[in-house]
């Protein structure tokens, strides 16, 4: 490996450090080769997203214009071509080591494309979408890197990211509202007697606490049918590494309850104390979840 493929791995692993603690802490029990791989495709998530949250003044044409050039320097490093940028470098290498489909890759770019403009989704069919787009397809690019079955893998893998997903969008409630966005869909709004009005007031009513206790329990039904996962992957810290991030995840959800769904104000997440007590829990349960029984080509 040259020192420029280690020095864009390096950044990779601070920048994930920085923007995504929960990855980072359950990446810890990963061999070498797969932590490397995840900081290498999170780093690739977040500059994405970045391009979009962090434009400052830049024009809608020119963060799509952005997101062009590095659609085009992807599918270049997605064919074995060298990147244009260094900073890909450890993409190149990773996804030269596991079978990383490209569909979720620019799936992304696509998802991350529809926050340029205000959003309101009419139905959750729509956030459904949105939502497998920006982090359902995380869950495909996990899945290689991590050992599981790419078939038995996708629809459970999906489900994961959308959880996950799901869960960033109720504890974001509030800054995304400052961002113009409300991604919560009108039609179960008003279901409970709300508008984008009653939002914006950023009032925790008795109407948004049965909304939110709606919204906490799909999220967690999405967590809870994920559970399937986790017998696909193979004890070298895989099946740990998807425990403790799923888990870690739901564990915001927790959070956002004990706040009293004061997303407004205040800012769920899972403490270090927590994480550890999920960690020990974690490998408790770990001795007990009994490897996936795949059918085989005969019994297929």
């Amino acid at each position: 490996m040259t020192d420029a493929v280690e020095l864009a791995y390096a950044r990779a692993e601070r920048v994930t450090a920085e923007w995504a603690k929960s990855f980072y802490f359950s990446s810890r029990c990963l061999p070498l080769a797969k932590k490397r791989a995840i900081f290498a495709l999170y780093d690739y998530c977040r500059h994405a997203d970045n391009l979009v949250d962090d434009r400052g003044e830049r024009s809608v044409v020119e963060v799509r214009a952005d997101l062009a050039r590095l659609d085009a320097d992807l599918r270049r490093i997605h064919a074995g071509d060298a990147p244009l940028d260094a900073r890909w470098l450890a993409l190149r290498d990773t996804l030269q080591r596991f079978p990383i489909p490209l569909e979720p890759l620019t799936d992304l770019l696509v998802g991350v494309a529809t926050d340029l403009e205000p959003v309101e989704f009419d139905d959750f069919a729509t956030l459904h979408h949105y939502c497998y787009l920006v982090a359902g397809g995380v869950g495909l690019m996990l899945g290689p890197v991590l050992g599981a079955p790419t078939q038995a893998f996708r629809d459970p893998g999906v489900g994961l990211g959308v959880a996950m997903q799901l869960t960033n969008v109720l504890r974001d409630i509030g800054e995304d509202l400052d961002r113009g966005r409300v991604y919560l869909p009108r039609e179960e709004l008003a279901r409970y007697g709300l508008t984008r009005a009653d939002l914006e007031r950023r009032q925790v009513t008795p109407d948004f606490v049965r909304l939110m206790e709606f919204q906490v329990a799909r999220a967690r039904r999405y967590f809870e049918n994920a559970d399937i996962v986790l017998g696909l992957f193979p004890r070298d810290g895989s099946r740990l590494t998807v425990r403790l991030l799923q888990q870690t995840y739901a564990g915001i959800l927790d959070v956002i309850e004990a706040n009293g769904y004061d997303v407004f104000s205040r800012r769920a997440f899972t403490t270090t104390p927590r994480k550890l007590r999920i960690l020990a829990r974690a490998l408790w349960d770990e001795r007990f979840v009994p490897d996936a029984v795949l059918p085989t080509e005969q019994s297929a």
